[in-house]
């Protein structure tokens, strides 16, 4: 008898070990990031980057590894190390070597202007484009450089973009995508908005050049297309480029297609003019036939493919884009997950980075004929087996204009019909952009449903995903359809019997924060509590304070004294309803946020406080329009929760 007894005392001390919690703050640091690097020549492997948060030293650590396409065990995996050099590409013969670096082309600070005033820290300025997302303009422009190279060492460096204050690769966010060698090693492509000042702070017209290295000439390849040309890309055949372009000037989020271009005879096509939706990110085919595509649809990124023989290149001018027949185009994946990652092709399979609300992103390979996919990577799942997962659901509401709208909805881990549950609304960033499958490490909602919380996520007016004239609506309307439709999703949600209607919040940054402003002023007492990060709130100031003037311009439409009709600045504008304020909000800022300023943050705190409104600032002196360290991305974790504890109980 006392055998039997020890025997299940065991059984359940094991058990309890084992035993699945929900999510928290802490489990959610524990997890490690995945990042593909690249597939091998041979196809036969995949590298790929972990990193693993330090929250004591607040920094990760990072270790590259090596996994056979059909998964396996993992090994350790040194990449080739091409010196100090930033964005370093070798050439194709491994002789010559390209790379970024900063070079000083104007003094702006003045110790560097003034010898005598050494400690002196003032900058001086007679132009805009002085500052960019997090830092300010100081003199220093990165260039691109080709040089000889040999046994790690390079010699001979030559500036392709000498005296210019132009940068390459692109500020803020741009990387080694940005530069490229041709096939024959004769020529580098690289990205640059060849502008300046103002007219750079007002414009998206980045072109890919090419520099010839024989006779030093330099030649715009897309003179005449005026928005984003990024990401040139030759086919494994060398015969042709894709680059990922938008057509309009001034419109960041325009509609984004693949341009292909004969190299032989500089011939263009458009490849997707055809298709209803922007694309994501591109990856040419083995065989340079087909050319693979990830796109948002319906509230999820997929893979899709496109064959090249269904078009014919343009017999006219280089920059005449032709539309192409759909019957090239077909989906190759469908889910309810995000393919984020288009990482390199293995015969019949494509290698790619997989992501769902319940799972951070891990390789998956995947059967370009049927659309199967095998997990490769399994970085996370011993964590994940001691995880409760959130019921993710799809919901239809039907929108004040009568159309569809799609929301996920996400339930906390065993969630019961019968039980009471408050709800959180997210509103998303951007204006536009995807409201996908997504798993981030701020706003993560499997996190917040795993505190009890229902989190309704609507892929409102501006969201990819629903075709081009449903990303459009958004733009000069910011506070019309897309905040109605907000209203619309919670309301849907919140009939149902297991909303406690008593405790319910909004939650958002960036436009999300503008739009929590709004719903402040708007929500007729839906909400018992607000959390607004880095929102915009008085859009006159934001107008006379952000740093790039193309996005105001067209977003909002333009300056406030150029058009006193404009409703951005009147009834599109969060601070003209702040007399309507009545309830808790929390209030996040970045110090070094640009993009949306100090002052949004402060002021909106500030009237909240003089209102007599329960209001809390968290202010974060270093961080941007993000948060990216890892005990100030805790301490905003706290902060979130505790205030919802707070307002909502």
């Amino acid at each position: 008898m006392k055998k039997i007894i020890l025997s299940i005392s065991i059984l359940f001390a094991f058990k309890n070990i084992y035993a699945q919690s929900n999510l928290s703050i802490e489990k959610l640091w524990s997890l490690q990031r995945v990042s593909a690097m690249g597939i091998s020549p041979d196809g036969k492997q995949v590298y790929y980057n972990v990193s693993t948060p330090n929250v004591a030293e607040n920094k990760s650590a990072n270790a590259s590894f090596a996994i056979n396409v059909d998964g396996g065990k993992a090994t350790r995996h040194a990449p080739a190390n091409i010196g100090e050099f930033d964005n370093a590409k070798l050439s194709p013969d491994g002789k010559k070597i390209i790379f970024s670096k900063e070079i000083a082309i104007e003094k702006i600070i003045a110790a560097e202007k003034y010898a005598d005033l050494p400690k002196s820290n003032a900058y001086i300025f007679t132009d805009l484009n002085n500052r960019h997302w997090d830092t300010w303009e100081d003199g220093k422009y990165s260039h691109v450089f080709i040089a000889d190279y040999a046994n790690g060492v390079a010699t001979n460096e030559i500036d392709l973009m000498p005296n210019t204050k132009f940068d390459c690769p692109q500020k803020p966010f741009g990387g080694d995508e940005d530069i490229a060698w041709t096939p024959d090693g004769k020529s580098v492509l690289y990205v640059c908005k060849k502008l300046s000042g103002t007219a750079y702070a007002t414009s998206t017209n980045t072109d890919i050049y090419e520099y010839n290295l024989q006779t030093k000439a330099t030649t715009n390849l897309t003179q005449g297309m005026m928005g984003y040309d990024v990401s040139p890309t030759f086919s494994t055949d060398g015969k042709s480029l894709a680059w990922l372009s938008m057509k309009t000037d001034g419109f960041e989020s325009d509609k984004q297609d693949v341009i292909i271009m004969d190299w032989a005879s500089k011939k263009i096509k458009n490849i997707t003019a055809f298709y209803d939706e922007t694309i994501n990110a591109f990856l040419w085919a083995n065989d340079s036939k087909k050319i693979f595509l990830e796109i948002p649809h319906k509230g999820t990124l997929q893979l899709f493919e496109y064959v090249l023989d269904a078009a014919a290149p343009s017999k006219k001018s280089k920059i005449k884009i032709i539309p192409t027949a759909t019957n090239a185009m077909r989906q190759i994946t469908n889910g309810q997950f995000d393919i984020n990652a288009l990482v390199g092709q293995s015969g019949n399979n494509l290698i790619v980075g997989r992501t769902d609300m319940n799972h951070a992103s891990e390789l998956y390979k995947v059967d370009i004929s049927t659309g199967q996919m095998q997990q490769i990577t399994h970085v996370n799942d011993a964590a994940y087996a001691q995880i409760n997962m959130c019921d993710v659901q799809a919901r239809i509401t039907k929108a004040t204009d009568g159309k569809d709208l799609f929301s996920w909805v996400v339930y906390p881990p065993n969630f019961d019909k019968n039980k009471k549950y408050p709800v959180l609304l997210y509103c998303q960033g951007g204006p536009q952009g995807s409201i996908s499958q997504f798993y981030s490490f701020k706003w993560n909602f499997a996190l917040m449903a795993s505190q009890g919380y229902i989190i309704v996520v609507p892929n409102r007016r501006g969201c990819h995903g629903w075709g081009v004239q449903w990303n459009e609506a958004i733009s000069k309307n910011w506070g019309g359809q897309a905040i109605d439709d907000y209203l619309s999703a919670f309301d849907d949600v919140a009939k149902e019997n297991y909303v406690d209607k008593n405790r319910c919040g909004a939650i958002g940054a960036s436009y999300g924060g503008y739009s929590v402003f709004m719903l402040a002023g708007l929500h007729k007492n839906r909400f018992k509590s607000f959390i607004a990060h880095d929102g915009l709130f008085d859009l006159r100031s934001w107008y006379g304070t952000t740093e790039e003037i193309f996005f105001a311009n067209y977003d909002v439409g333009g300056p406030y004294w150029d058009d006193t009709k404009n409703e951005s600045y009147t009834k599109h504008n969060p601070s003209n309803l702040v007399k309507n304020w009545n309830t808790p909000i929390m209030i996040v800022q970045g110090g070094k946020d640009y993009r949306v300023g100090i002052e949004q943050g402060l002021q909106a705190f500030q009237a909240a406080q003089l209102k007599g409104i329960k209001s809390k600032l968290l202010y974060l002196p270093d961080e941007n329009h993000w948060v990216l360290r890892a005990q100030n991305a805790q301490v905003w974790q706290r902060e979130f929760y505790s205030w919802l504890q707070e307002t909502m109980q």
